[in-house]
């Protein structure tokens, strides 16, 4: 089993497959390799961190807290083009137990 400092939920099935399988089995969630691959390693990134803040100082994620309807939520990019949008929760304050609830892999500029 993966030891995460972060713990992961997958909120959507296909978010799931794409990190664990590399594909998903929905055609509508098909995407390039490539970022596939860059999701991959996005995650695990956010995964590694002791918090979310954290995500701060790896400048090619570009974390941010965003705004307007998609207030609550957090995003990395996995390219110029996508992102993983997240929601971030503390257990009780304690900053060594965050979870991170992926939303969505999207193409923020659709």
């Amino acid at each position: 089993m993966l030891h995460w400092n972060m713990e992961i939920i997958f909120v959507n099935n296909y978010l799931k497959e794409l990190y664990m399988e590399g594909k998903s089995f929905v055609k509508k969630h098909r995407f390039q390799k490539d970022i596939i691959k860059r999701y991959r390693k996005a995650v695990d990134k956010i995964a590694e961190a002791i918090k979310p803040e954290d995500l701060m100082q790896i400048n090619s994620l570009r974390y941010e807290k965003l705004k307007g309807n998609k207030y609550g939520l957090s995003s990395v990019r996995v390219s110029d083009k996508y992102r993983i949008e997240f929601e971030e929760q503390q257990i009780n304050g304690e900053e060594s137990i965050t979870i991170c609830n992926i939303i969505e892999l999207s193409n923020h500029y659709k």
